[in-house]
């Protein structure tokens, strides 16, 4: 059965009816159902989840790496499991990913483990959307039914991926633009970013915030002023890839409080922030948003969740386009 368990905490029966309802009228056309495997794979979900959870309890970082994988891969050449493929022109190797997109080696671990069951039968890019909503599940979050039925792209496109993932310093206007440009609007971008409230990033993402802020000799003002100094000097004692919590007293559980901080001036990230602070937010649906979901966690994860559907949406190859790939990280030979 598709996973019927609850994180930490749950939200309760309607925000469930909520969900279902949200699914039937997303108004997204696709071939993806939520039964695709119910013949040729009855176990997979069952599978995902022992081998998502086997990786949370390893490391809790891997639940943000993980729903980080989807994304990205989504937002470039459509949810394809295109982000997992090797290669040195690959998106692994673009920008937004070196030295950041993690969780690989969990996505192989989980595929072997599918791949002994049900051989030849369930695509990558399947996996990394079950194992993204698993990742928010085991962190605090509820579930929900994932359409499924995507096949593997033949290519990676890392010069899509260098121009259309969003990144930390990107304006407000640069980040809508590029959630338009894969169908989303400004309610994903600030439910989406709600992910982080779990997960780290290292000091190079957000370091030009901390001293001399656009050339001004002083920290971002739209920084609380201790974190600022805090951070300071966390990061003036490494190389760049000192790594800090997303959501500062909130590291590890999926829950509203990262947009409780931007209230108070504590996003990590200008990406974070901006949702918030300054004109663009003033004049956006973002900052009546951010305060929307600071009061109601029930809200948040009805919007998040909508958005990943939403977001698994993208441009699914189906049918007999792409492939089935037997190993991740290569297509078929």
């Amino acid at each position: 059965m598709e996973g019927s368990g609850s994180g930490k905490f749950s939200t309760g029966n309607s925000c469930l009816f909520m969900i279902s309802f949200l699914m039937v009228c997303l108004g997204v056309e696709s071939a993806l159902t939520t039964d695709f495997y119910k013949d040729s794979c009855p176990n997979l979900t069952t599978i995902v989840r022992r081998e998502v959870k086997k990786a949370i309890m390893t490391e809790t970082r891997m639940a943000a790496s993980l729903i980080r994988l989807h994304f990205h891969d989504c937002f470039v050449n459509g949810c394809d499991g295109s982000i997992l493929l090797d290669g040195s022109d690959g998106e692994k190797f673009a920008f937004p990913n070196l030295n950041s997109a993690r969780g690989y080696e969990v996505v192989d671990t989980i595929k072997s483990s599918v791949e002994s069951i049900c051989p030849g039968v369930v695509s990558c890019a399947d996996i990394l959307a079950i194992a993204a909503r698993d990742s928010f599940l085991l962190s605090g979050g509820i579930t929900w039914k994932v359409l499924l039925g995507r096949r593997d792209g033949l290519v990676a496109n890392q010069t899509g991926a260098n121009s259309g993932l969003p990144f930390p310093t990107d304006s407000l206007t640069t980040i809508s633009q590029k959630f338009a440009n894969v169908g989303l609007n400004e309610t994903d971008v600030v439910s989406l970013s709600g992910a982080h409230t779990i997960g780290l990033a290292r000091c190079t993402t957000f370091s030009n915030r901390l001293s001399n802020f656009s050339g001004t000799g002083s920290p971002d003002p739209t920084m609380d002023s201790e974190m600022a100094s805090d951070l300071l000097d966390l990061c003036q004692a490494g190389d760049g890839n000192t790594t800090t919590s997303l959501d500062q007293n909130s590291t590890d559980l999926f829950d509203n409080h990262y947009f409780k901080n931007l209230l108070n001036g504590k996003g990590l990230l200008s990406s974070d922030q901006i949702l918030y602070t300054g004109d663009e937010a003033a004049n956006s649906t973002t900052k009546s948003l951010v305060e929307s979901y600071s009061s109601d966690s029930g809200l948040f994860f009805s919007d998040f969740i909508n958005s990943m559907i939403k977001m698994g949406n993208i441009s699914p190859l189906t049918g007999k386009d792409g492939e089935i790939r037997k190993n991740c990280s290569v297509v078929n030979s």
